[in-house]
C-alpha cells in the first residue's frame, strides 16, 4: 500500500511519456482528494487551487458563488469567446465519510494492487484530474471553438450548484455544442438518466399527555399516514412498470430517506418531518405522479387544523433535477462515441447535472472513469486502468481539437 503525495504536480518527470502523464494525473488527483469537499463544507479552497492551475494557461476564469459566498462554481474557458465548443463538466463536492469504516485516510490518495483509494477517486475527482492534466495541451491549440471547464458545487445534495452556472453561460451567449459530464461510467456512454425530485414534509400537531390523545394531535401519527401514501404510490408505479424499459429499475421510484420528530414516548409529538425522493425516467409527468400525495396532504392539513388550528402540513419541493433523454446524432453523442468507440445505448438510475444542461438546450452525455458501484461507499476506489483508459480518451480529444 502506497500513499501518494499531495505536492503541487509538475510536468517533466523522468520516464516514458506515457508514464509521466499517468504520474502527473495521479499527482493532481492526490491534491484534489486532499481537499475535504464534503457537501456541508466550503469548496473554495479546491476552486482556488484549480484556478491556479488554469490561470497560467490563459483561461478566462469566472466564479459563480452561492448565495452565502462560502461555495462557488468555476467556469473556465480556453479558446475564443464564441458560441459552440465543448463543456467538460464535473462536481467538486463529495459525500460524507461519517460512520463509514475506512481502512485508509479517505482524504489521502492511497494506491494498493492497482487501485487508488480515497473519497472522490471515483465520484468524481478523477475526471477533473484528467481535465487539468490535459489543459496545458489544449491551451496550446489554435482553437476555433472554446473548450470550457465547468466545475460545480453541491451536486451530491441535489445538483444545487450547476443551475447558476448554466444560467451564466446562457446569459453570456456562450451556448456550447456539446456537454461532456464525467460521472463514473467505466468509459461507457450514458445517454439517459432519471430525474430526481426531493420533497420535504413538515407536520405540526399539538402536544398533549399520551393518556389524553383527544386533547392533542400527534404529528408523528399524521405523518405516518402520509408516509403510507408515499409507499402506496411507489407500489402502484412498480406494478405499472414498463417491461421494455432500458432502465434497470423500469419505473419511477419513491423512497423515504429521513424521518424525525417527537420528544418523549409519553408526549404526543408536536413536530414530525420527513423527506422522500422520487426518481422518474424521461417521459413522466412529475406533478401528475405526485398529485395523489399532494391531495392527501391537503386533506390531512385540513383535518389537523380542525382540531388544532395552529397545526397543519407543509410540503416543500427542495430539488427538481430533470431527467436526461437520449439525443441521437447530437454533437455530444457523436463526440463521445468517436472517442470511446462505444455505440451502445444506455440508461442509468442515478441523476446528474447532464439533465440540467440538456434542459437548457445543450446536448449532453455522461462518460467518465470508474464504476458507480464504488461511489459513496467506504474505501471508495478507482482502478489505475481507468486512468490509463482516460489518457487514451483525452488524447483522442486533443487530436480532434487539433484537426478541427
Amino acid at each position: 500500500m502506497r500513499t501518494l503525495n499531495t505536492k503541487d504536480p509538475k510536468a517533466g518527470q523522468k520516464g516514458t511519456h506515457s508514464d509521466n502523464r499517468l504520474s502527473l494525473i495521479q499527482d493532481i488527483l492526490a491534491k484534489l482528494i486532499s481537499f475535504d469537499t464534503t457537501s456541508r463544507l466550503s469548496n473554495l479552497a479546491i476552486i482556488q487551487w484549480i484556478e491556479a492551475q488554469l490561470a497560467p494557461l490563459g483561461a478566462e476564469l469566472i466564479r459563480i458563488p452561492n448565495s452565502t459566498g462560502d461555495k462557488a462554481n468555476l467556469w473556465a474557458r480556453l479558446g475564443p469567446d464564441v458560441p459552440g465548443g465543448i463543456v467538460l463538466s464535473g462536481h467538486t463536492d463529495v459525500v460524507p465519510v461519517d460512520g463509514q469504516d475506512w481502512v485508509t485516510d479517505p482524504f489521502m490518495l492511497t494506491e494498493s494492487d492497482g487501485l487508488l483509494y480515497g473519497r472522490g477517486t471515483c465520484d468524481m475527482k478523477s475526471f477533473i484530474a484528467l481535465c487539468l492534466a490535459f489543459a496545458p495541451e489544449i491551451a496550446k491549440i489554435d482553437l476555433k471553438r472554446p473548450v470550457h471547464f465547468a466545475f460545480s458545487h453541491d451536486e451530491e445534495v441535489g445538483c444545487q450548484g450547476a443551475p447558476a452556472m448554466i444560467d451564466e453561460i446562457v446569459r453570456r451567449g456562450a451556448a456550447p455544442s456539446a456537454v461532456w459530464v464525467g460521472e463514473p461510467s467505466e468509459w461507457q456512454v450514458i445517454s439517459r438518466h432519471k430525474g430526481i425530485v426531493l420533497t420535504e414534509v413538515e407536520v405540526t400537531g399539538r402536544e398533549a399527555h399520551s393518556s389524553l390523545p383527544d386533547e392533542g394531535v400527534s404529528a408523528i401519527g399524521e405523518a405516518v399516514g402520509l408516509m403510507a401514501k408515499v409507499i402506496e404510490i411507489a407500489e402502484g408505479l412498480k406494478r405499472e412498470a414498463q417491461p421494455d424499459s432500458d432502465f434497470a429499475t423500469p419505473y419511477p421510484t419513491l423512497t423515504i430517506g429521513e424521518v424525525g420528530g417527537g420528544t418523549a414516548s409519553n408526549i404526543l409529538a408536536r413536530q414530525c418531518r420527513f423527506l422522500f425522493d422520487m426518481r422518474c425516467p424521461p417521459g413522466f409527468d412529475v406533478d401528475a405522479v405526485l398529485a395523489p400525495f399532494l391531495a392527501e396532504a391537503e386533506r390531512v392539513d385540513a383535518s389537523i387544523k380542525a382540531r388544532a388550528p395552529e397545526g397543519g402540513v407543509s410540503v416543500t419541493r427542495l430539488t427538481h433535477v430533470p431527467p436526461l433523454d437520449a439525443d441521437p446524432g447530437s454533437a455530444a453523442e457523436t463526440l463521445l462515441r468517436a472517442l470511446t468507440g462505444d455505440n451502445s445505448m444506455r440508461a442509468v438510475g442515478y441523476t446528474t447535472e447532464a439533465g440540467q444542461f440538456r434542459a437548457a438546450g445543450f446536448p449532453s452525455v455522461i462518460c467518465g472513469p470508474g464504476s458507480i458501484e464504488q461511489a459513496h461507499k467506504p474505501n471508495e476506489f478507482l482502478a489505475v486502468s481507468e486512468l490509463e483508459r482516460g489518457v487514451a480518451v483525452f488524447e483522442g480529444l486533443v487530436a480532434r481539437l487539433r484537426s478541427a
